[in-house]
């Protein structure tokens, strides 16, 4: 068999030469956005920074933990398919909201309960996906971007709370992680393509570093080895608010899954994926998430820049994946790693981040495009940005005017995301369906499910 034959196969060993650079685009790819979420909010939250370079150690660990899992599988848990796994951004304006209002560990036991419910959708997904068409999803996925902006561009100036909130060292920081990053994206190709943002905030945080901005003490104090992940360390609480809002984002990130893991048979292996992949996906996503709340690490998804990774190189063997995700473990063993990152200036990381939310958003109109927006489809968009972002907002912003209201308004209107998304739901189930509203695109997934059983 040809070393490009071999590439090509789930199974069977390439030479470690290939398999070594293939799989480190991987975690490249993925480095970055897995610890970027986690950064975020030990900053908004105010976590101490031991607590920061354990969370970071943790997300690294546990994302090589499931992403083994999904890739060989326990049992029916996994999809056997090179897809990797990391800390998602879809939680990261719910994981603020609860964290600030009723702390970390609150955020955590959502995160457990939302995870086992994701593996309750993994075993009934035909039932559930009917409920949550591109319009849907789409809106959802678009007021998290859109919520998320202003998170990247408060980041972007300093911080909240930074004595030097929008000065101009923290605006030209900023704006050059941010100009590298488009110009990485518009003119490179391969894995340099791949790790924009990676490469994008190294070059501020150097630059950072000869500007003198950056207090290395947690660096010089941090150990060079420690265990990466212990047991409910975070804290673990459960609160009725938090569980609800996290089980229904898990529902959306469950519809993101099952893209993904068409997105990888179909860029890799010229099929669709069949059921069991789709089920085993799911499970493992489920399973990880709640582990990862065990040890205090944010929901674990799959990564969809990852699947454009393996379309791209059409290498979908497992050992070559696996190789990458190895050392990506042994890193999550160093907390001097972790302290490295944990200093980064919040300005250098919003540079980067703030567009990757404005992608989000974008993903989220992509997906409300494949719907015709006339009729009963742009009652619903109008009516959920427009009651649910837009009261979400007003309410945020005077929270004193709407005291008198019951406090089931407040549970509904108290997190935009959620708000957003429970107009958009309910409308979906409760107006009749006209002519305009059939999908303009099928969602690729849906007609690939279709051949997965006929060949199943």
């Amino acid at each position: 068999m040809s070393e490009k034959t071999i590439l090509q196969q789930l199974d069977g060993k390439p030479p470690i030469t290939k398999a070594v650079p293939l799989g480190l685009q991987h975690v490249l790819a993925m480095f970055t956005g897995n610890l970027a979420p986690i950064i975020i909010v030990a900053g908004v939250l105010g976590l101490s920074s031991s607590d920061k370079i354990y969370l970071l150690q943790a997300a690294m660990f546990i994302a090589g933990v499931v992403t083994l899992i999904q890739i060989f599988k326990i049992g029916p848990i996994g999809s056997g398919l090179p897809i990797v796994m990391g800390t998602s951004f879809t939680f990261l304006g719910a994981a603020i909201s609860i964290g600030l209002t009723y702390g970390y560990g609150t955020v955590m036991g959502a995160c457990l309960i939302g995870g086992l419910f994701e593996m309750l959708v993994g075993k009934t997904f035909m039932k559930f996906k009917k409920f949550f068409p591109p319009i849907v999803s789409g809106i959802v996925v678009m007021s998290i971007g859109l919520t998320l902006i202003g998170v990247g561009a408060d980041y972007f100036a300093g911080g909240v709370g930074s004595e030097s909130y929008g000065s101009i060292s923290n605006m030209l920081l900023g704006t050059t992680v941010f100009a590298i990053f488009i110009l990485l994206n518009a003119f490179a190709k391969g894995m340099v393509k791949s790790s924009a943002i990676l490469i994008s905030l190294v070059v501020g945080y150097i630059i950072a570093a000869i500007m003198g901005i950056i207090d290395f003490t947690p660096v010089k104090e941090a150990a060079w080895f420690a265990l990466p992940a212990i047991p409910l360390k975070m804290g673990l609480s459960f609160n009725l608010e938090a569980i609800i809002l996290f089980v229904a984002l898990f529902l959306i990130t469950a519809v993101e899954t099952i893209g993904d893991t068409h997105g990888v048979t179909v860029g890799g292996l010229n099929r669709a994926a069949t059921p069991e992949e789709i089920r085993g996906s799911l499970y493992a996503d489920g399973l990880g998430s709640s582990v990862a709340a065990i040890f205090g690490v944010m929901p674990n998804t799959s990564f969809s820049q990852n699947v454009g990774i393996v379309a791209l190189t059409k290498c979908v063997n497992r050992f070559t994946v696996a190789v990458g995700i190895g050392f990506l473990l042994l890193l999550s063993f160093v907390p001097k790693l972790a302290a490295i990152v944990s200093v980064m200036p919040a300005s250098v990381l919003g540079g980067a981040v703030i567009v990757v939310f404005a992608l989000i958003t974008v993903t989220g109109i992509r997906m409300i495009a494949r719907t015709n927006l006339t009729g009963r489809n742009a009652i619903i968009l109008a009516v959920a940005l427009g009651v649910g972002f837009g009261l979400a907002t007003a309410i945020g912003l005077n929270k004193e005017a709407f005291e008198a209201y019951p406090k089931a308004f407040h549970f509904i209107f108290q997190d935009k995301i959620f708000a957003t998304g429970l107009v958009a739901f309910v409308l979906n189930i409760i107006l009749p369906k006209d002519e305009d509203d059939a999908e303009v695109r099928a969602e690729p997934f849906e007609k690939l499910e279709e051949e997965s059983k006929e060949t199943a």
